[in-house]
């Protein structure tokens, strides 16, 4: 639980530990709190006391929709709207590898919101080449681009454009100084044109890592790469960050992290992404969860999707952004969306678009070697969060 307190006596809150926990009917349950004062987020120098334990019966999720269920690796789908059309777009290879020349990248479309779907066609199949997707957004016309990851002799990242979500043609291979990991998703600002964040390293424990920002003036046929942050260990390196552009050069990004027992990182710039500063959020619900971030243009709500890996969970937090963009440990707590594979690795990596009132969020789910791509249709959020109001004033917790 990461969040301030006060250091004075006689302080309550109500803690939301844990928003969803599937159990077996009419068997015991056993609830266990404790202090955990090895965890990072323990800073709370005061005694504390128990005062009451709620738990709370809740309602059965939607099941999620399948994109693709075919035999093999289905995995890593970005998912974006194109006017009333979803395209939802995925790697499949044999296992959890994204150099294998076998895996190539598909597309599937989807009209009635995710009930059915197209039959497949083929985005990337270069012979020599590994290639995943890993970003995704429009241009300024309104047509869908695609980050592509191809790995082979070489390492590139392709960038594709569609109409219609059948037809993909590259129209970038950017030359770059440093070398990403990834370039995730891409978005519109003002003055500056389309913006993506990218990550780059090895994972190790030595201090190699880096992410920075991508710029394009020419709706993607040309970009400038700038490092923000250089010489990161791994535990302060945030990856696959998602981003959105809030008005008046207020930038927002949330980061994964690859260290665990911690918690997503929150990446703000307020001068239209010259500068940022990066804190830990509250957001510890995670293993090695991805975010998607979608801002509702009429509500002002941020939704803020990821998926927690060995559970099978995939979570969303609605906050209002002026809330939380100098304080990164205020986020909401997580209402979880639907349920999956509970397997660390073969499942997860949220990706989240919008069609009028409703969020769809794609994600992969199963057990090696076979996985499926499936995507969950949520309800866009009231103009109230839920998930900030106190529990108990709340009906469905």
């Amino acid at each position: 639980m990461r969040t301030a307190l006060p250091a004075g006596p006689l302080h309550t809150r109500t803690i939301v530990l844990e928003s969803y926990y599937e159990v077996v009917p009419d068997a015991p349950l056993t609830v266990r709190i404790q202090r955990e004062p090895g965890l990072p987020g323990d800073t709370f120098t005061r005694p504390t006391g128990l005062a009451m334990v709620k738990i709370t019966p809740l309602d059965a999720l939607e099941e999620p929709q399948v994109v693709q269920d075919v035999s093999g690796y289905n995995s890593w789908p970005m998912i974006q709207a194109i006017g009333e059309k979803l395209v939802c777009v995925y790697s499949r290879g044999t296992a959890h590898s994204i150099t294998e020349d076998v895996r190539a990248v598909y597309a599937r479309t989807s009209t009635d919101g995710g009930k059915t779907w197209t039959a497949e066609t083929v985005v990337a199949d270069t012979p020599g080449y590994g290639e995943v997707t890993v970003g995704k957004g429009l241009d300024s016309t309104g047509a869908m681009l695609l980050w592509v990851r191809r790995i082979g002799t070489d390492w590139n990242h392709d960038l594709y454009r569609t109409t219609d979500g059948v037809t993909f043609t590259r129209v970038a291979t950017p030359e770059l100084d440093v070398r990403p990991m990834q370039i995730t998703d891409i978005f519109a600002v003002p003055e500056v044109g389309l913006m993506a964040l990218w990550f780059a390293g090895n994972y190790s424990a030595e201090p190699v890592h880096s992410w920075g920002l991508m710029t394009s003036s020419d709706d993607g046929k040309t970009w400038t790469q700038k490092p923000i942050e250089s010489g990161l260990t791994r535990t302060d390196w945030p990856t696959e960050p998602s981003a959105v552009y809030l008005g008046n050069g207020w930038i927002l990004a949330v980061g994964r992290t690859e260290s665990g027992g911690e918690s997503q990182f929150q990446m703000i710039s307020e001068d239209f992404g010259e500068s940022w500063t990066r804190h830990r959020t509250n957001i510890a619900d995670i293993s090695a969860s991805t975010p998607s971030l979608i801002l509702d243009p009429d509500t002002g709500l941020l939704s803020n999707y990821y998926y927690e890996r060995g559970r099978g969970l995939l979570r969303r937090r609605v906050v209002d952004p002026e809330n939380i963009f100098n304080n990164p440990l205020s986020w909401p707590d997580s209402e979880v969306i639907a349920t999956a594979s509970p397997i660390a690795w073969d499942s997860g990596n949220a990706n989240a678009t919008v069609i009028d009132d409703t969020h769809y969020v794609s994600f992969y789910s199963g057990e090696a070697p076979d996985t499926s791509v499936m995507v969950s249709a949520v309800p866009t959020p009231p103009s109230e969060p839920s998930s900030t109001r106190p529990v108990e004033d709340s009906a469905d917790r």
